[in-house]
């Protein structure tokens, strides 16, 4: 039996997406980006469909830990790193790669000084984010001093994070890519730079740090098949939506014109209006705050959301379709209806409805 609310998971087209991010660098190599259980896709899925990426990046020790007892053998680096000696065991153990941003992990390294180099690092500068990261002085501070650490193997991997790449309108891109070189500039050591957005939208990132064929991009959002830029899709880039959010119209029924529709009555039919209702809501992971207006697919065609969007049902106006009965199909985003665009309606960003989707909606893979 079909569940009422699923997703559809076209793993042929993450394949597509990370030859893709060869072709626009294809003299990197690549770490792809599966935290956040793969931006929802689900993570030891993902990285078993990326077999031909170089390595993979995560945001926790624990997601590392995962894709290691998975059997993932490519290098993982944990972008956070380590914050205790608990976690810095744990990455030794399962052979995870570690970024280092702040003075106290470098305290920990130290401590342990009697170990065999064991490992590989990443130092994170920050060149503007404002996030984590050691700035000026400190960073080459913070290089000098893991240099020293027995435990590390050497040389150091450097590696910083754009802050407005995705405002091709905002030069402090350039500014960051700038601070980067100078600053490394004679270190030994791989380097990484680029996002999604650096690599789609910053060809220059790529010949800034493609001074050997070592150097790493780190592809994250344009694996899934999305564009980090407003106002464009994956499709502008020759990505494939690796996703799609599909449910079914459980009734269907007349509401008069002057009546309201929903929690808090917020929309008012002007009309009289033939009024679908689809098993999804805000507790599947459609977003709550998606407006009115918002298109929805009911057996392909477009048709508009009306009310607010409740814990499981939505309601939406049929007038267009006067053949739709319960059971139709419906498409919440996917081929035909980009989540860049919902996620325009919902004031959000894709990577929030991807990441959102919750257990209780089932993932169908697709099959080839």
């Amino acid at each position: 039996m079909t569940p009422a609310a699923y997703v559809h998971l076209d793993l042929d087209a993450v394949r597509h997406n990370l030859a893709q991010v060869k072709r626009y660098a294809p003299n990197n190599k690549i770490m792809a980006v599966i935290k956040a259980n793969a931006y929802g896709h689900g993570i030891t899925r993902v990285a078993r469909a990326l077999d031909q990426a170089d390595g993979f990046a995560v945001a926790r020790v624990d997601e590392g830990v995962k894709l290691r007892k998975a059997g993932i053998g490519q290098a993982i680096t944990v972008l956070q790193g380590f914050v205790c000696t608990d976690e810095l065991l744990l990455m030794l153990e399962h052979g995870l790669d570690a970024v280092i941003h702040t003075p106290q992990q470098i305290d920990i390294l130290q401590q342990r000084g009697a170990d065999v180099a064991a490992l590989s690092v990443w130092l994170k500068m920050d060149t503007g984010m404002n996030r984590l990261g050691f700035k000026g002085v400190d960073f080459n501070a913070a290089h000098e001093r893991l240099s020293a650490c027995a435990i590390v193997k050497q040389p150091i991997n450097l590696i910083t994070h754009f802050a407005n790449a995705d405002d091709l309108l905002d030069d402090k891109t350039l500014h960051q890519i700038d601070l980067f070189n100078e600053t490394i500039q004679g270190y030994p050591g791989q380097r990484s730079i680029a996002n999604s957005a650096g690599i789609l939208g910053w060809p220059n990132v790529s010949i800034a740090t493609r001074e050997s064929a070592g150097d790493w991009v780190r592809p994250g959002l344009m694996l899934y098949g999305c564009s980090p830029f407003a106002g464009k899709t994956g499709a502008d880039f020759g990505l494939r939506p690796v996703m799609s959010l599909h449910s079914r119209l459980i009734a269907v029924k007349n509401v008069a014109a002057g009546e309201t529709v929903g929690y808090s009555g917020t929309w008012q039919c002007q009309t009289d209006t033939r009024l679908g209702v689809i098993s999804i809501g805000y507790g599947d992971g459609y977003h709550r705050h998606t407006q009115s207006g918002a298109p929805v697919l009911v057996n392909g065609q477009r048709v508009p959301l009306i009310g607010r969007v409740s814990m499981d049902m939505i309601t939406v106006d049929l007038n267009s379709q006067p053949n739709a009965q319960p059971g139709d199909p419906v498409t919440l985003w996917g081929d035909g209806l980009p989540v860049e665009e919902i996620a325009r309606h919902a004031d959000t960003i894709p990577y929030t409805l991807l990441c959102g989707i919750t257990q209780r909606v089932r993932i169908v893979e697709a099959r080839h």
